[in-house]
């Protein structure tokens, strides 16, 4: 279960502290041009070192294409995509060779697996996400040939924020946010909660536009779905909402109901899809995540023979994780816009005529 997706398909490798991560991506069509560094950019939006609720672990994290593009174009072969780890210092885990840090993975996965890397959670480390976001800048420049763009900031964190969405400002904000107006608040709250040797979560809001109608398979393939799938496969994330989420739910029909005029829909409580197919309209995903779990104080915990034991979290962490989760999101959902995309182009005979007429005879 380390590949996701359908036609475009994605496999990550790779552990916290082990050489590095990487990726494959299958399915991404030939002739693609492969800007280098675009994708450099993306990865540069993540990396560890750079903000201020940031982890003070140092990677330069420079993608390295290993196959699949010619000339910088891409071949229709296997994209593969290496990054290698630079920053990591194992010594800081010695500690937690044996004990349970909680709400990680290290608990449960012991239970599966029977052996874990303790060096900062090894496989389940956040440290894989870069592989996503690699291989999520493929995807824009897929979707960019036909004007989809994605966006992402933080709405709020550590229960600071409001409701205002300015994805131009997100885009050059130290810490993503999406309003001016009460970036200095959040900066001062992510700052505390550091002396506080704590952490604390983050909404994220994802804007997609440009997204062509009919995109999503139903009935297990739908559109929602796959995008909630995969900002649920992202590390801290622990709920979505898609359009008016759980708004919904407080309303009746009427209010909830996105009317129609010939200009257009009235409103946009459904999030850009409709019965699991988008419908044309900005694609709107809220994304919740936890508050980073590594954190400085005393707590109580077992070790792997269940003894009771205690413990304090050394090393260098995020103090909010979102902030960066926020760029990981835009790269999974162009992930599966640009996988339906490709699905797509088989639903209607019109497309796959399409597809094969435009090939000229040498």
């Amino acid at each position: 279960m380390n590949s996701f997706g359908t036609k475009l398909r994605l496999t990550t490798f790779g552990e916290s502290h082990g050489s590095g991560v990487g990726c494959v991506l299958d399915g991404v069509p030939s002739g693609l041009t492969i800007d280098g560094k675009f994708i450099q950019s993306e990865l540069d939006r993540r990396k560890p070192g750079d903000t201020v609720s940031g982890t003070k672990r140092k990677e330069a994290d420079r993608a390295e294409i290993l196959s699949g593009v010619f000339e910088g174009v891409s071949t229709g072969a296997p994209i593969a995509v290496f990054i290698a780890n630079i920053g990591a210092r194992s010594q800081d885990y010695d500690e937690l060779r044996e004990i349970f840090r909680p709400a990680h993975a290290d608990y449960s996965w012991f239970m599966k697996y029977g052996v874990r890397d303790h060096r900062g959670g090894g496989r389940s480390s956040a440290r894989e996400s870069a592989a996503r976001v690699a291989a999520g800048a493929i995807a824009k420049l897929m979707l960019k040939e036909i004007g989809v763009t994605v966006k992402s900031g933080v709405a709020l964190m550590g229960g600071t924020g409001s409701e205002a969405c300015d994805f131009e400002y997100a885009k050059n904000s130290p810490i993503f946010s999406l309003d001016p107006n009460v970036e200095a608040e959040q900066i001062a709250v992510i700052k505390a909660a550091r002396r506080d040797h704590d952490s604390i979560g983050a909404i994220v809001k994802i804007r997609a536009e440009g997204v062509p109608p009919g995109l999503g398979e139903p009935l297990y393939g739908r559109l929602d779905a796959k995008l909630a799938e995969a900002m649920m496969g992202i590390n801290a994330v622990k709920a979505v909402e898609i359009g008016a989420g759980v708004r919904a739910s407080f309303m009746r029909g009427s209010e909830n109901n996105d009317q129609m005029s010939a200009d257009g829909f009235l409103s946009a409580n459904a999030g850009g899809i409709l019965g699991g197919v988008s419908s044309g309209e900005p694609i709107d995903l809220t994304v919740y995540f936890k508050p980073t779990p590594s954190i400085g104080r005393v707590q109580r915990t077992i070790d792997i023979r269940g003894n009771e034991r205690v413990i304090e979290i050394k090393g260098r962490h995020d103090v909010c994780v979102g902030v960066r989760g926020a760029v990981v999101c835009e790269a999974m959902t162009a992930l599966v816009i640009a996988d339906m995309l490709l699905l797509n182009l088989s639903s209607r005979l019109e497309c796959v005529i399409a597809a094969y007429t435009c090939r000229k005879p040498l």
